[in-house]
């Protein structure tokens, strides 16, 4: 027999909410609603053993009753944050357990319960309606069941026809009679003073309907017959309001229902992700063992065969069905790791293979697998996989799914990407970690072959089950463009670029060294003769006693082991003595000496003479990328010093050139877009100066009116708006106090009233859904967006207002690299991309191709993604990178 259940979501929710006590996990997200609401739900599930279940909400605040009574449950009190915060939540949960749920606008989860028990009854089948809500004994019949909860929501209990007869004497039906006359404090129901449950059952008793009552109040006396017919309308009004609308045009049908147990792939890291261990355990899906201390030694084995000449052929008949990947190599840097193992995956068979062997001449049909770009290769951490294997010259291509890299998209602010963390969020208990088989820091030492190859093999195991989850998940978030035409083709192209290297005249650089050495020397120099003695210039503690107790300046902070010295502090110093300036600029000389110069000088590769960066896709939350070994993202060109360490930046090839092209304003263009403002739009499409078109609008002046305080002021909250606006912020930034900057803000709305309605509705939205996304629809979660706390709260929603401009504005540098690596090619060019660095693509060009790269590089990234402001480049070049620009 089919069993449909229904469930009050916002009832269960509200009940649950308040019946447990507090609960967050470690991410700061309150669950003790969901918590509460999923403990109830996976109980009646065992209990019932529904075959279809649906979850309905409440779609919003005004419903069709409200049309002809305002004052529909106005008396209620605002939703706590914290349980508004664990609505999108419990969705997703849902979601996540193969359970279907539902909502529509003007309606509320009675009505839609209400219709389809309707629907349900009508065709024969059995319903279970699970609420608190007792409103929804009316729909109770021979088909349909309504399970009330009780003690919260730990206990329910059914009603039939027969249970309701026995507790009020009425039938079903009636209970809308009982509300008509006692009326729902809860939903602002007003009913007929004067008459609660006991009085309005004894009516019914005697009179059967509220209409009955109100004709025939000549038999009655005293106060209660006179509000009666005072209040008549308003009873007749009441019963109207308590009516559920079981007309409502749902759009779910039987099939869409169908409930097939719980999906155990999509269950388990959705409850991973919010620590219900208990539960887990209670569905024996993994509970703490997963992936949290297995041993280096799993119980679950392994077929993994090593690899040899003999057995070879084995793994060459098995190379058409390998679904995934694992190369694993040790060291942080991937262009100075040691490969130590790969294992091939087929459905049911592993294949380790050792590095000593696939390098030997034997391991040729390999070799060429793993180089076919049209093999479609599946794994972990593919970019590295790259690196790792090109250093020691073995071919790689075909990257086609790399689950670090979907994860990261699926969830950027996820800490942890090992694998074998990866591994327990999707419920793969069978996976050590790599602390756990190779030992720590000093400790570490690579196993026997046995042992590694059957870590290996089980970690290539856990890639293969996770692709087709992911898949999904990419599908269901609409990443798919996102995933397999950006991000998967830009990792093959940030290898190819790393593999390049830029080319550093390492003779430069000393010089730059030296130059920077005597600067340096002159700075103590003069700092010392200042102070009138020498002192550690890099101890907070003497260079305090210094400047506070000798010279005699005032104290901005204090930290626990005495005068704060740091860079605030010393910016908020500088007029009122010369020292505190030498200071500055000796941290910034100093600074560029150790990062850059002899910093740079380390990462020199000895057999190249390039550096080597490598660019990390799976870091920044908001897209961008980020770089190590060296860091080339960092050097502080704003100072003259930092500029010239582009200097040793060089062409790799004799007479060659340097090509940088950089976005313009990239990110208040997308701003432009985004918000659709028509002040910041005219400014873009009429190429005017757009720090001087905000200062028009703010300062309402003419152009030539704008002087240069005005400008500089429009444009710190220019930036203020990308990178999230506060007045401190900008009070800080323009030396002006917070009252001063907060007007300054509230102007730049008034001019630019899209902005502000940007900023509303992306809040707005990013309360409802949990999360913001960009144009190309990377997500970032914001956990905190509904959190109790101002501080939190507030950081939550200055993120969502810039993360999408500033994620679109990484999504489009990532398109212009991946489109310009297409045109290098498709014309057969020799020109070379060699690195990005925030909004700028550099190249190393030869002569001959310069003029047509001069065009190329800026009308390609012009391209890269239609908004409705162009989008615009500037192109220079040089014999070095400080040259081009």
């Amino acid at each position: 027999m089919e069993k449909l259940m229904l469930i009050d979501g916002n009832s269960i929710i509200y009940r649950a909410f308040f019946a447990m006590p507090p609960l967050t996990n470690s991410s700061g997200l309150h669950t003790n609603a969901v918590y509460g609401f999923t403990n109830m739900l996976l109980r009646i599930i065992q209990e019932e053993k529904p075959t279809h279940i649906l979850v309905a909400f409440d779609a919003g605040k005004e419903t069709f009753r409200h049309e002809g009574y305002q004052e529909y449950k106005g008396g209620r009190e605002k939703t706590p944050s914290e349980l508004s915060e664990q609505f999108p939540l419990m969705r997703e949960l849902l979601e996540s357990f193969g359970i279907s749920w539902f909502e529509l606008p003007g309606y509320e989860a009675d009505d839609i319960i209400g219709t389809i028990s309707k629907q349900g009854e009508e065709s024969g089948r059995e319903v279970l309606v699970v609420t608190g809500d007792k409103d929804m004994l009316q729909v109770v019949s021979d088909k349909v069941t309504v399970a009330l909860t009780r003690k919260g929501i730990s206990e329910v209990e059914p009603y039939g026809p027969k249970e309701i007869e026995e507790k009020y004497g009425l039938t079903p039906q009636q209970i809308i009679d009982l509300k008509g006359l006692m009326g729902d404090a809860s939903d602002n129901i007003p009913g007929v003073p004067g008459i609660g449950e006991k009085t309005a059952l004894k009516l019914l008793h005697q009179f059967g309907s509220v209409e009955e009552v109100l004709s025939r109040t000549d038999e009655l006396k005293g106060k209660m017959k006179e509000n009666l017919v005072n209040h008549a309308e308003d009873a007749r009004m009441s019963k109207r309001l308590a009516t559920i609308f079981r007309e409502v045009p749902v759009e779910r049908t039987w099939d869409d229902m169908v409930f097939n147990g719980l999906r155990e792939e999509t269950a388990v890291p959705m409850l991973r992700k919010l620590e219900f261990k208990s539960l887990l355990e209670r569905l024996d899906l993994g509970g703490d063992t997963a992936g949290a201390g297995a041993s280096a030694e799993p119980e679950q084995e392994v077929n993994v065969t090593i690899v040899d000449a003999g057995n070879l052929p084995e793994l060459v008949e098995a190379l058409p069905g390998i679904e995934a990947m694992h190369v694993e190599s040790a060291g942080e840097n991937p262009h100075h790791s040691t490969v130590m193992g790969m294992v091939l995956s087929t459905a049911d068979r592993q294949f380790y293979i050792s590095p000593e062997f696939l390098k030997s001449g034997e391991a040729e049909p390999v070799l060429a697998w793993l180089s076919d770009p049209t093999i479609k290769k599946r794994g972990y951490d593919l970019h590295r996989t790259d690196l790792a294997l090109h250093w020691q010259d073995i071919p790689f291509a075909g990257a086609d799914f790399d689950i670090q890299l979907a994860a990261y998209l699926l969830d950027p602010t996820e800490g942890d990407q090992t694998l074998s963390a990866l591994a327990a969020k999707y419920g793969l208990s069978f996976l050590a970690s790599d602390e756990e088989v190779y030992g720590k820091g000093a400790k570490f030492k690579v196993p026997d072959e046995e042992t590694l190859s059957r870590h290996l093999a089980r970690k290539c195991g856990a890639i293969a089950k996770i692709v087709p989850i992911q898949q999904a998940e990419l599908e269901k978030n609409e990443m798919n463009r996102l995933f397999y035409e950006l991000e998967m083709p830009l990792s093959r192209i940030l290898a190819d670029m790393e593999k390049q290297g830029v080319a550093v005249n390492r003779d430069a650089l000393i010089e730059l060294g030296k130059e920077f050495e005597a600067q340096i020397n002159k700075l103590v120099s003069q700092i010392y003769e200042i102070a009138g003695q020498e002192f550690n210039l890099n101890s907070p503690k003497q260079l305090g006693e210094i400047l506070f107790d000798k010279l005699g300046l005032p104290v901005i902070k204090k930290t626990k082991t005495g005068y704060s010295t740091d860079a605030e502090v010393l910016e908020k110093l500088a007029p009122y003595h010369e020292i505190v300036q030498y200071i500055l600029e000796y941290r910034q000389l100093a600074k560029l000496q150790s990062t850059y110069v002899e910093g740079l000088l380390k990462e020199i590769n000895v057999k190249t003479g390039k550096v080597h960066t490598y660019f990390r896709q799976t870091v920044a939350a908001t897209g961008r990328l980020s770089s190590q070994f060296p860091n080339l993202q960092n050097i502080p060109i704003r100072l003259e010093e930092g500029r010239k360490i582009r200097k040793v930046f060089v062409p790799s090839e004799e007479g060659w050139l340097i090509l940088g092209a950089d976005y313009s304003q990239i990110e208040l263009r997308v701003l432009a877009h985004i918000s659709d403002d028509p002040g910041l739009k005219e400014a873009f499409l009429h190429d005017m100066d757009i720090h001087t078109k905000t200062a028009m609008d703010v300062f309402g002046v003419p152009a030539d009116q704008v002087d240069a305080n005005m400008r500089r002021s429009a444009k710190a909250v220019n930036f203020g708006i990308v990178y999230g606006i506060s007045d401190y912020g900008l009070s800080q930034n323009l030396n002006i106090t917070r009252k001063e900057a907060a007007r300054f803000i509230d102007q730049y709305f008034d001019a630019f009233e899209g902005v502000r309605r940007y900023m509303d509705n992306i809040v707005r939205d990013a309360k409802r859904d949990g999360y913001v996304k960009t144009l190309l629809e990377r997500r970032r979660y914001l956990p905190e967006i509904n959190a109790s706390n101002f501080n939190l709260r507030s950081f939550a929603e200055r993120t969502a207002m810039n993360t999408p401009i500033q994620g679109t504005a990484a999504d489009i540098i990532k398109l212009a690299m991946v489109l310009m690596d297409e045109a290098l090619r498709s014309r057969g060019l020799r020109s070379r991309m060699l690195l990005q660095v925030h909004d700028e693509l550099v190249f190393e060009v030869p002569p001959e191709e310069l003029d047509i790269m001069t065009k190329l590089v800026p009308e390609t990234m012009e391209k890269a993604l239609d908004l409705s402001v162009p989008l615009k480049a500037e192109v220079s070049s040089g014999t070095n990178w400080y040259e081009a620009k």
